[in-house]
């Protein structure tokens, strides 16, 4: 009986603890849980250099992050970084300067030209950096704040600067061209990839708030071109073929693919000897684009640059679905907090904008934004009125709704909702603008508000007897949000 009776303890233990973790919610696997509870993961983050730049102040970071209400942020580990000066932004966090640059493993005696300093040794690892590492990830955590760990990136032509380059380290790795770093073509590399990916998952297993995505953008290293997004690409010949990826979606190729899903396997296996079993997010393309079945060790389905579209063709996957960048529409807010807007009410799961006004020295993210993408304190407090919105419902019995709202004329408009009980609705255009809803008997309380601040617009109380309801919104300048409930 003892052994019973602690056997059902363990068991007991073993759920509890599994109940803290980031997964799908069991009601909505659109959604995420943690600790416990539904969320919606919304932020504007920075560019995810935090642990490798020990320049940087990444407390101040969080802190500044968890006033806003925002709670997700990216991380690269150090398998990609790039040099001082990329995108011309001065103090980048995913660029130290070299002598700011900490990576997983111990320099070797061997002279050699990696940022500025000695060849790799990849047998040893470097203690110093899994001390800041688990440091940033526990901050965040105290924050209730979600780390996406990216194990690997696309190198863009930069192969060469990647520590698993044949001459940046001492451990006699492959000559592989860039373009086979990354797939099962890649030799020996393979072996001190998995290496990392082992060494990582270990270190974090005690981690409650962490997932990890396998590689950051594979179609730029490894394109297959499956839509046209404008017709741009038609003469690309004669504008500037560096933008062509603007006019694109281009998919990862089957080599990629299958590097992927040995990554996935390695974490998935490791996990097996160890307490806590983590989920696992791919990066699939920019925009849009149905996929095909993704595989059984994946559970977030990751765009960059997202369009609703990619949450309406992918929702029958019963898979969260997000945006974990977005940029290059100029640095303003606006098209940005549309974005984000218009995303989360198709139905997305995650949003984040990477946010330029985060560097080094302005860890509270206050530097001008200079920088091809947007980010900035206004940005982030009009996330907050937006995160606030969507978690004013319950949103895990809620879904991506085209037949609640019969007509919007001269407006563009979205719903999420449980039909009859509660609607969350987006608006864009210019009011005062006609409505139509297609809503079922019951009384209902109709709450605008402003997407900018969160301050109310108008609220009224309606006896509907069931069928369209006509009504005019209230005046309103490019955007306004509606909040639908039904009473008893």
């Amino acid at each position: 009986m003892k052994i019973k009776f602690l056997f059902f303890i363990l068991f007991v233990l073993v759920l509890k603890a599994s109940a803290q973790i980031v997964r799908p919610d069991a009601k909505n696997p659109h959604y995420l849980n943690y600790k416990g509870k539904p969320i919606v993961a919304i932020s504007s983050a920075d560019h995810y250099g935090s642990v490798i730049n020990q320049e940087y102040d990444f407390e101040t970071y969080l802190k500044t992050l968890q006033k806003d209400n925002l709670n997700y942020v990216r991380l690269m580990l150090g398998s990609y970084f790039e040099m001082p000066g990329a995108f011309g932004i001065a103090k980048n966090v995913l660029a130290p300067s070299h002598q700011n640059l900490i990576l997983p493993w111990q320099r070797s005696s061997e002279p050699g030209n990696l940022a500025g300093g000695n060849k790799l040794d990849l047998d040893m690892w470097n203690e110093a950096y899994f001390v800041r590492l688990k440091k940033f990830v526990s901050e965040a955590e105290k924050l209730g704040i979600i780390v996406e760990v990216t194990l690997f990136s696309s190198y863009y032509g930069s192969w060469t600067n990647s520590p698993f380059y044949f001459k940046n380290n001492i451990n006699k790795l492959d000559s592989v061209g860039g373009f086979d770093a990354q797939t099962l073509r890649n030799g020996n590399i393979f072996s001190y990839q998995e290496k990392m990916v082992k060494k990582i998952v270990s270190e974090l297993n005690a981690f409650d708030n962490i997932f990890y995505e396998i590689q950051n953008e594979p179609w730029a290293d490894h394109a297959v071109t499956s839509d046209t997004i404008s017709e741009y690409i038609a003469d690309a010949k004669t504008k500037n073929p560096g933008d062509m990826w603007r006019n694109i979606v281009d998919l990862a190729d089957t080599s990629s693919l299958d590097w992927q899903k040995q990554i996935a396997l390695t974490i998935v296996n490791e996990e097996k000897k160890l307490p806590k079993k983590h989920i696992i997010s791919q990066n699939y393309c920019n925009y849009r684009y149905p996929l095909t079945e993704t595989e059984a060790n994946i559970s977030i389905i990751q765009f960059h640059y997202g369009y609703p579209e990619a949450v309406d063709q992918n929702y029958w996957q019963n898979k969260v679905v997000g945006i974990n960048e977005t940029g290059f529409a100029g640095n303003t807010d606006e098209v940005y907090r549309k974005q984000a807007w218009n995303f989360i009410l198709a139905g997305g799961g995650i949003f984040n904008g990477l946010d330029y006004s985060f560097v080094v020295g302005f860890e509270n993210g206050t530097a001008k934004n200079n920088a091809p993408g947007g980010g900035s304190v206004a940005f982030r407090s009009q996330l907050k009125v937006l995160s606030g919105f969507i978690n004013s419902f319950k949103f895990t019995a809620m879904k991506p709704d085209k037949t609640s709202i019969a007509g919007s004329p001269a407006c563009f408009s979205k719903c999420l909702s449980e039909i009859g009980k509660q609607y969350a609705i987006y608006i864009e255009g210019l009011g005062n603008n006609k409505l139509l809803l297609n809503l079922p008997k019951a009384n209902y309380q109709f709450d605008w508000i402003n997407p900018l601040d969160g301050k109310p617009v108008k609220s009224e109380n309606m006896k509907h007897t069931g069928g369209i309801l006509k009504m005019m919104t209230p005046d309103f300048k490019g955007e306004i949000a509606l909040s639908i409930k039904a009473s008893n």
